[in-house]
């Protein structure tokens, strides 16, 4: 381990890489990102695979706070960013297709959805997020494509590496398939930024920190942790009925939160460090409704243990 005295990493004075700061430094002002909802199913639903989904995913998609799907891109994207402006008058955006796997369709749909989406005034990049199995060579090439004119980011759920864990939460797909996914994204240069949860049920604290070491050691750009905030119209809730699982606490979960980043390269930009959902639908942890207390919270352990994102990247890293 590193000495308690070493220079203190900060971006914009936080003591993690955040996406604000990032985002700021590349485009010169505030940027925010614009949920769309595409209209798009998923192989975990369709019945390609599966048609119950991931167990934690909602009947949205992780889509519960984009646009209304049965509007336009046009639409959605007038409509979202007419709210952003009432607590922020000037920006640019980031067309972020969010809700359900927004890779899985015909190519000529996807090209004509993604370019709508970048036709938008002020929009200065696209966020795909999307299955790791639902990137086909066409796909690939399309997105190469995007990426060559405009700043573009793709995500990709990986939420654990555990197979067990993997299995219940009815995901089938595994941490291989994350890792081929990658690499075929990484070959065309194109950014990723990984997703995990933080609390599924059965994970220890250990088994959840090997999560995020795995990750440290890929070539990622940018990661979403999130915290399992279980919703009543996910499969999950009604398993949780059934048989009760443990919700992480407010001070395990910033914690947790805490191992992740000091292992982590202070390079990666971190979108994300809580997961949060809308009111009527939680079902917990009841905490999980202040988001930003719990930034704050994260941004006061991080002093309190004195410490900071990739503080351990090397020496942990190295030795894994």
């Amino acid at each position: 381990m590193k000495p308690d005295n070493e220079t203190v990493r900060e971006w914009g004075g936080k003591r993690y890489h955040s996406l604000n700061y990032f985002l700021r430094g590349k485009f010169g002002h505030k940027v925010f990102k614009i949920s769309l909802d595409a209209g798009f199913t998923c192989p975990n639903r369709d019945g390609t695979l599966s048609t119950g989904g991931c167990l934690f995913c909602s009947a949205a998609g992780a889509g519960d706070f984009a646009g209304n799907r049965g509007d336009s891109i046009s639409q959605q994207f007038a409509e979202v960013t007419a709210t952003m402006h009432k607590k922020w008058h000037d920006g640019k955006y980031i067309a972020y297709f969010q809700a359900f796997t927004n890779t899985y369709a015909p190519v000529s749909v996807l090209r004509e959805l993604y370019y709508k989406a970048l036709q938008q005034p002020g929009v200065v990049g696209l966020a795909i997020a999307t299955r790791p199995d639902c990137l086909n060579t066409q796909v690939l090439d399309l997105l190469e494509e995007i990426k060559a004119q405009t700043y573009m980011w793709v995500e990709l759920g990986l939420q654990t590496i555990h197979k067990k864990t993997a299995d219940y939460m009815n995901l089938h797909y595994n941490c291989n398939d994350f890792q081929m996914a990658l690499n075929n994204l990484r070959s065309r240069n194109i950014p990723v930024v990984a997703h995990i949860i933080l609390g599924l049920p059965g994970e220890s604290h250990v088994e959840m920190h090997q999560t995020g070491e795995w990750l440290a050691k890929r070539s990622i750009q940018g990661l979403k942790i999130h915290l399992l905030h279980l919703m009543n119209n996910s499969q999950l809730a009604l398993e949780y009925k059934n048989r009760p699982f443990h919700f992480l606490t407010q001070n395990e979960y910033v914690d947790m939160v805490i191992d992740c980043l000091e292992i982590l390269s202070p390079d990666v930009v971190i979108h994300r460090l809580t997961g949060d959902s809308p009111r009527d639908l939680l079902v917990g942890p009841a905490w999980s409704l202040n988001k930003w207390e719990t930034l704050n919270y994260i941004d006061q352990r991080l002093l309190e243990r004195n410490t900071w994102q990739g503080k351990y990247y090397n020496t942990r890293i190295t030795a894994l």
